[in-house]
């Protein structure tokens, strides 16, 4: 699995239509709601904003493309399809059209999408998808510099500290990384 480690754009006009392809890593469905509603704001003047995304959750993964007035099948889902092919987790893929007067016809439109969708993942940043996993752990103060060499060389950072007691600490490093970083600490 790959992500996307930041935004893109790519553009192409077919037959006087302005097609703007917008790549996004994104986490969760409210980011997504958050970046369509910025490229409606964007965009006002826009024929058609279609978008196809691939995400995982604690629910799984959750796929969907919608193709916003256009036939049905031409538009989201050629853009999922790249999405799909390349293997993307995490991410959006939104297509702006704006209408150039000349109807391209369903294979046209397919087509269309579907280019602009290549061409937006070749301008992207792609990394191999890495799960992460956080962990709450209550440590005595002598095993704080353990854990700090550690999580530097585990790939992990603190996310949250507390310190009482004891010390609280939420960290986050790659899933495969958390046996070593749990022996280590024993």
């Amino acid at each position: 699995m790959k992500i996307v480690k930041q935004p893109a754009t790519a553009e192409d006009i077919i037959k006087k239509s302005r097609f703007i392809g917008v790549i996004s890593p994104c986490q969760s469905e409210q980011e997504i709601h958050a970046l369509l509603q910025q490229l409606h704001e964007q965009h006002p003047n826009a024929n058609h904003i279609v978008f196809a995304y691939r995400m995982t959750t604690d629910k799984g993964l959750i796929c969907r493309f919608y193709d916003a007035g256009e036939p049905s099948g031409t538009a989201g889902k050629p853009i999922f399809q790249h999405l799909e092919g390349k293997d993307l987790m995490n991410a959006i893929i939104v297509v702006v059209r704006y209408f150039g007067g000349i109807k391209l016809g369903a294979g046209g439109l397919t087509r269309a999408y579907g280019n602009c969708a290549k061409k937006v993942i070749e301008a992207a940043d792609i990394a191999d998808y890495v799960a992460m996993a956080e962990l709450d752990l209550t440590l005595e103060y002598n095993q704080m510099q353990i854990l700090e060499y550690q999580l530097k060389k585990l790939d992990g950072h603190v996310l949250a500290q507390d310190f009482g007691e004891k010390i609280r600490i939420r960290i986050r490093l790659p899933e495969a990384n958390v046996p070593a970083l749990k022996d280590s600490l024993h």
